[in-house]
């Protein structure tokens, strides 16, 4: 069997109502002529939507192949003993042109009672913002599940939610409960559990071309929200150029920014995961025992768990999202 090596994927390109042209205008994906291209799922595992390879020797070949015949070499020993064929991770880059429906994702207890599927913990980092955008995380005020019911039948659940303003670098993590949309203007990159369960609680009254509104999830999402009013909904993290800080840690994933002019040394040896690299600004050379590969702004990259070090080569300033099973 060929060795494995830094994997690159084909982009799967969504596009849906509040979709836009910034995938292609900051990111330089080729979207294909779409007016609302929405998403780019980057590494994918999702069934109906499973992430092909698009450089070497595995070129065609889809993730879950991957994972059935490398396992723990591609994503580790550790984490194919818990998920197994299941690629772990979803990982995309978002433009919201226009707000986002108001949703929630069930916890991974409800979602296995439910859907036999995993639940949905995410994290957010925004890569650019136009003046004034803001998204949507938690509420505004205490809450309990009578007051949000009335304020529901009421028409009046904008007036409880928490708008959060929000500008290029910030970080928002969204644990499963967490009731949330993004809103117009904002370019950002998801880090989430793999599942494709989503309550819908809200959709702004929109329509689609045929006049039809999206289905609402409102009773499902009723014992999935998670009620509490915090004091912050942004991450704080300070960032100290070529060292990686981290973001976010959870059961799930953590997510560490790179911002690096000079070369970075990249231990793995006690990871036991494998590594993504989502480019967000410059670009860099992966260097490897056996060879080197450029990755550019926009582009996604995973080094497989059986890599001990690698080094990573800005071609100039970069900035880059790494994540791993921690």
């Amino acid at each position: 069997m060929n060795a494995l090596y830094p994997l690159k994927f084909k982009p799967i390109i969504k596009e849906t109502l509040w979709g836009g042209q910034k995938l292609s205008r900051i990111l330089g994906k080729d979207i294909g002529g779409l007016e609302k291209a929405a998403e780019s799922w980057e590494i994918s595992g999702v069934q109906g939507n499973i992430s092909v390879v698009s450089n070497g020797f595995l070129a065609g070949n889809n993730l879950q192949e991957l994972v059935e015949v490398y396992m723990g070499d591609l994503v580790g020993e550790r984490v194919y003993q818990v998920f197994g064929d299941e690629f772990p991770l979803l990982i995309k880059f978002i433009d919201a042109n226009d707000i986002l429906s108001i949703q929630v994702h069930p916890d991974d207890a409800l979602s296995k009672k439910r859907h036999d599927a995993y639940g949905k913990t995410e994290m957010w980092y925004v890569i650019e913002a136009d003046e004034g955008a803001q998204l949507i995380s938690g509420f505004n005020q205490p809450m309990n599940k009578e007051r949000y019911v009335h304020h529901l039948r009421e028409k009046t659940l904008r007036d409880i939610l928490n708008y959060e303003p929000v500008k290029a670098g910030d970080v928002f993590f969204i644990p499963a409960g967490r009731i949330h949309a993004i809103g117009p203007g904002i370019l950002l990159a998801e880090i989430q559990q793999t599942s494709d369960v989503t309550y819908r609680i809200y959709d702004w009254d929109r329509v689609d071309k045929d006049g039809k509104s999206r289905e609402m999830h409102t009773d499902l999402a009723l014992d999935a929200i998670d009620y509490n009013h915090y004091d912050h909904y942004r991450t704080p993290y300070t960032a100290v150029r070529n060292f990686p800080e981290q973001l976010v840690q959870c059961d799930y994933f953590q997510t560490n920014l790179l911002k690096f002019d000079q070369e970075m040394d990249c231990d793995y040896s006690l990871r036991d995961s494998f590594v993504i690299y989502m480019c967000l600004k410059g670009g860099f050379r992966l260097q490897y025992d056996s060879g080197t590969t450029a990755i550019r702004l926009g582009e996604t990259v995973m080094v497989p768990a059986g890599f001990s070090e690698v080094q990573l080569i800005p071609d100039q300033y970069s900035e880059v999202l790494e994540i791993f099973i921690p």
